[in-house]
């Protein structure tokens, strides 16, 4: 698997979002196994990133074929932290076979990910998951968008942080524009500027850039913030039931496919 596009101008990319100046293609040649893909999530993708915000990639790994085949069940999943020129770091990789599961699922992480526009690392299986992605939404992942803003505000109401905040108006936001429009868009500075959104949302992401853990109380008051979230609740709720979105996702073969020749191809 060859990587592609111009690392020039995808390092301009990255730096644009906010990402450190440190040497991510170095992550990539330490893998034991060849990358599918590893992007850039987290803050930096969402845009609100902090002067000390970690950075978060994220991808998929092509396990051996003999690694699948015998007795020992192989670890799918792979996790590494570490610290790079006093950036803290982390990378989360999937065996294809398990992320191609994920995407089958309703879980808007995977797809963010995958269609992340912070690419540290693609190749032609890559391309091929991000053509097969648009046949993979469904109404349910408003479920997922839902979830995780009810657990993010629980967190913000027990620390008053910016953080969790962001969060469940971030991931409120994308669940809408999902239904809405079909497509995936994790940015919060751009669904303030498309949405109906609050309009103090610019100046929340201007406190956190300060400071990863600050308060939120100095921004905006409590009892506007909630009519906010369940305003905007009541919008996501209306949204997925109005969706153009399918209940379940296509594609599934054409995942089996990918993988097959994929395998067999290394």
């Amino acid at each position: 698997m060859r990587e592609t596009p111009s690392v020039t101008a995808r390092e301009a990319v990255l730096r644009a979002a906010g990402l450190p100046a440190v040497d991510l293609g170095a992550v990539v040649a330490e893998q034991d196994d060849p990358l599918v893909f590893a992007t850039v999530s987290g803050a930096h993708l969402y845009g609100f990133p902090s002067r000390d915000s970690d950075v978060d990639l994220r991808g998929a790994h092509l396990l051996p074929t003999a690694a699948l085949v015998g007795l020992h069940e192989p670890a799918e999943t792979r996790t590494l932290m570490w610290e790079q020129d006093g950036v803290e770091m982390d990378l989360v990789s999937h065996d294809l076979r398990k992320f191609a599961r994920l995407l089958l699922r309703r879980n808007g992480y995977v797809l963010e990910q995958l269609l992340s526009p912070l690419v540290v690392h693609t190749t032609p299986v890559h391309a091929e998951l991000t053509a097969l992605a648009p046949g993979l939404l469904t109404s349910h992942h408003a479920h997922h968008y839902r979830g995780f803003a009810t657990t993010q505000w629980r967190l913000f109401e027990k620390t008053g942080e910016l953080k969790p905040l962001l969060y469940t108006l971030r991931v409120l936001l994308t669940g809408i524009h999902l239904m809405d429009s079909g497509r995936v868009q994790p940015h919060l500075p751009t669904l303030a500027g498309e949405s109906a959104a609050p309009a103090y949302i610019p100046e929340l992401i201007a406190a956190k850039e300060e400071a990863e853990h600050g308060p939120a109380g100095e921004v905006v008051e409590a009892v506007r913030l909630r009519r906010d979230i369940e305003a905007l609740h009541a919008r996501l709720d209306a949204a997925q039931v109005a969706t153009a979105l399918p209940d379940a996702p296509g594609g599934r073969d054409a995942l089996h496919d990918l993988i097959v020749r994929t395998r067999l191809g290394c």
